[in-house]
């Protein structure tokens, strides 16, 4: 699955590698930070994708020094393009370097991941803090519609979460929660289709109601977490 990521198919299917998507993405950490006083000066996002998210922080956190990792050549030839004095972005695999930040982002990116265990237990020696953030594709109506096809063959989803199979991955993978939010991903979705505007609709009401049922039965919900080593 590795090879959509360089050989245009990914960019062919996702032309602008999410970039939409980032300004709504940037909030929802700066929420979670803000909500639980983080004093950072250093914050590295691990599959940074076009590096617009890191772009979109730099705005809110003046005084921070950002990093971003990518692995895929079509994207790191995105977000080079944004470095600047503050703003770094390196076309490697962040777990085969010696490096140490205040927190890692890791922003819709292990589901991507074939042993994401490994994965997550590797990341645990670069930071103190991590966030999180996890699309929730396990609904009722995602396996009665047969979705989890489309957002393999559409995004590269490996692996598919609700909230409480994402929290108790990272518990098993050696992270303590700290705090954790449910964020309405369906208000950024691409899809513009009459289908998808009319089940918004209730997507809507119920997040308002219980975000937690609407991740169940409907969907169109991810989970921010944030967490440390154990």
């Amino acid at each position: 699955m590795n090879s959509i990521y360089d050989n245009g198919e990914y960019l062919k299917r996702n032309h602008d590698w999410h970039q939409s998507d980032s300004l709504w993405k940037a909030n929802q950490i700066k929420k979670i930070i803000k909500c639980n006083n983080l004093k950072l000066s250093s914050i590295c996002e691990i599959g940074c994708g076009a590096g617009e998210i890191l772009k979109q922080l730099q705005v809110k956190f003046k005084d921070v020094k950002f990093y971003g990792y990518e692995i895929s050549n079509d994207a790191f030839n995105i977000c080079k393009s944004k470095e600047n004095e503050k703003l770094k972005f390196f076309n490697k695999d962040l777990l085969n370097e010696n490096k140490y930040f205040d927190c890692i982002l890791c922003v819709d990116v292990f589901e991507h991941v074939e042993n994401y265990i490994g994965f997550l237990k590797d990341l645990h020696s670069y930071s103190k803090y991590k966030i999180f953030h996890i699309p929730l594709d396990l609904s009722v109506s995602s396996i009665i519609r047969n979705k989890l096809v489309y957002t393999r063959k559409q995004v590269g989803h490996l692996h598919y979460f609700t909230a409480n199979t994402a929290i108790e991955t990272l518990k098993d993978s050696g992270y303590e929660i700290i705090d954790q939010m449910y964020t309405p991903s369906f208000i950024c979705s691409s899809s513009k289709s009459w289908k998808s505007m009319i089940v918004n609709i209730p997507r809507h009401f119920l997040y308002f109601i219980s975000p937690k049922l609407l991740s169940i039965y409907i969907g169109g919900v991810s989970l921010m977490v944030l967490a440390k080593n154990k």
